[in-house]
């Protein structure tokens, strides 16, 4: 009897630990993120301190002179390239046109390759009545002041629901026009847009905006992979299968696609993007089977390069490979984050892959930019734009914080050299501490 009773006191302890360690597990759903770049510390610094913009969505660069910010509600904003610099003056205000709302807005920007020869730009928007996204191009009317009459739509499509618009317009060292597409939205993608080549969703388009036919304000590139084909693909797609790409870029050295691709319930992807290729949404999501859970067929799909779970984050933004001159020891390195967790990674293909954490920050960081020396921009929801630098404080990693520190505005980050608040660490203390009060029960 009384070892009954010393088993049903074990059981119950039993109970209230794994009780502690399921909520401990929900409490610290974003601690463990990775590791750090090994020997280095980063920090944000708030640049333009004196500017603050509403809910930026990139930063884009026509000359060392200009930045312009893109703002969700339908402006971008232009400004001088100072730190100091106090004022911004409105490049274009296009919210009469967008569609605001969720994942909707002003979404995209791109200079033509000889703008500053020919004043046009292009820019992707979300309208309404019926919902669609439209890229369309303006012209400036002077070097100054864009000419509102000159725009000329490039193209619309349709979208059912309110999110997954993509949104990323560049253009490529091939100089087409790219454009990302999301799935059209809801969840699970309802009406299977990524593996649907005869609808635009879901894809990276690519056009040639320098010619137009009869019919279109835009011609398609000869070699783009569906020219020509029978069985009712579009012609513009470059790529497909993808969920909701936000935010792609070219690596200037190599001219290779990088695109994050925001996941759905599981992992948030990178992806290398190449002309014909199927990136695999709905049937996968990063390496696992999505649409069906089990035994998908994976033939000819495209895995990530690197995809991380929602342990880590649950909202992809992709940036640039680094190739500026400040942060020399990331050259080379993708540079992206997540819009969720707040976290700034580097990830570098070597033999295999190098993912490391540069900076823990609680910011929401919606995109990324570049100015004319490929130094690097962040674009965050708290109205600022913060740029990335070496922590010269202190050449040990000793503590682990991430603060915001208004008189020098400071984001900064280090590494602990021994993660104390693991989750591991408390499971195998708290396994340590059972195992110690059921041999007492039992001894008794």
């Amino acid at each position: 009897m009384k070892k009954l009773s010393s088993y049903f006191y074990l059981v119950i302890l039993l109970g209230i630990t794994l009780f502690s360690l399921i909520l401990f597990s929900q409490s610290s759903q974003f601690q463990l993120k990775g590791e750090y770049l090994p020997s280095v510390k980063f920090e944000l610094m708030k640049v333009f301190s004196n500017l603050t913009f509403t809910k930026p969505l990139g930063l884009y660069s026509d000359t060392k002179d200009f930045l312009y910010v893109v703002e969700q509600e339908g402006l971008i904003k232009k400004f001088k390239n100072q730190y100091n610099t106090s004022s911004t003056e409105i490049f274009i205000d296009l919210r009469d046109k967008v569609l605001l709302g969720g994942e909707q807005g002003l979404l995209g920007f791109a200079f033509h390759p000889q703008f500053l020869s020919n004043g046009q730009f292009f820019v992707d928007y979300t309208a309404d009545n019926p919902r669609r996204t439209i890229i369309s191009r303006f012209s400036l009317l002077d070097t100054q002041s864009v000419n509102y009459s000159s725009e000329m739509i490039i193209l619309e499509v349709p979208q059912p629901f309110n999110n997954h618009n993509g949104g990323q317009i560049a253009f490529g060292p091939d100089g087409y026009l790219y454009i990302a597409l999301g799935d059209g939205g809801s969840g699970g993608d309802p009406y299977n847009h990524g593996q649907n080549r005869s609808t635009l969703l879901g894809s990276i388009l690519r056009l040639d905006v320098n010619s137009k036919t009869l019919t279109t304000n835009y011609t398609i590139p000869p070699d783009n992979p569906f020219v020509g084909n029978l069985l009712g693909y579009r012609e513009e797609i470059f790529a497909y299968g993808l969920r909701n790409p936000w935010r792609f870029s070219f690596d200037s050295f190599s001219g290779t696609l990088w695109a994050a691709d925001v996941g759905q319930n599981m992992w948030e992807e990178i992806n290398i993007v190449e002309k014909g290729k199927n990136y695999g949404w709905r049937i996968t999501e990063g390496f696992e089977c999505y649409n069906p859970s089990v035994d998908c067929n994976r033939a000819d799909l495209i895995d990530p390069i690197f995809a991380y779970g929602h342990d880590l984050g649950a909202s992809i933004t992709g940036g640039f490979i680094y190739r500026g001159l400040e942060l020399s020891v990331l050259f080379g390195y993708y540079l992206y984050a997540d819009f969720i967790s707040g976290v700034i990674w580097a990830l570098k293909l070597t033999n295999g892959i190098e993912n490391y954490i540069l900076v823990d920050t609680p910011l929401n960081i919606a995109s990324f930019g570049l100015d004319k020396s490929n130094e690097f921009y962040l674009c965050a929801f708290d109205g600022y734009i913060y740029k990335l630098i070496y922590d010269h404080s202190s050449s040990n990693l000793t503590t682990s914080s991430a603060l915001i520190t208004e008189s020098s505005f400071l984001i900064s980050s280090t590494q602990s050299t021994f993660p104390t608040s693991s989750p591991y660490l408390q499971f195998l203390l708290g396994l340590l501490f059972l195992y110690i009060i059921s041999r007492k029960i039992i001894r008794k």
